[in-house]
């Protein structure tokens, strides 16, 4: 359905990122989870059409990040995803510190960057920066994580044939 993911223990690198993050919680066993959609078009470029496939991702992303984390969190795991439009975590709101997609697929999946203007771009080896990257977090044994995503992937599925 156009997103792809891949679960890592949170590297040295981003520990401090992640207590930052996340104030008072204990991030040795964190799990770090970006997701990427492929877009229809490369969306470095602007115009109607390119905000309003922005704006399909966004949707698609909290739908699919709240279900996740709600099943967790239901079931006792501590769980949290990022906003993609601000950088800030959607379920612990105790911190501003904002969440750098870019730089975490930089680090967890050696993808490759460009610079369009001011802004740092991230290109998937695929499809380059037809890209929307998004990330979540949580605690749970991975097994329990990959349960709720494929449930979380039927229910988006039955709600949508397109999916």
């Amino acid at each position: 359905w156009g997103m792809e993911y891949s679960v890592h223990a949170c590297p040295k690198k981003h520990k401090a990122e992640a207590q930052a993050m996340f104030p008072g919680l204990d991030v040795s066993d964190l799990l770090v989870v970006p997701t990427c959609q492929r877009t229809k078009m490369d969306i470095v470029k602007t115009g109607e059409e390119v905000d309003e496939e922005k704006d399909f991702c966004l949707e698609r992303f909290l739908d699919f990040a709240k279900k996740v984390c709600d099943a967790l969190i239901a079931n006792g795991h501590w769980a949290d995803y990022i906003d993609p439009c601000s950088g800030l975590s959607m379920v612990h709101r105790d911190s501003q510190s904002i969440y750098g997609e870019v730089d975490a697929l930089v680090t967890l999946l050696n993808y490759q960057t460009t610079n369009s203007g001011c802004c740092k771009v991230v290109l998937h080896p695929q499809w380059g920066s037809a890209v929307y990257p998004a990330s979540l977090f949580t605690k749970a044994p991975a097994a329990e994580f990959q349960a709720a995503v494929a449930a979380a992937e039927t229910a988006i599925r039955a709600a949508d044939e397109k999916a």
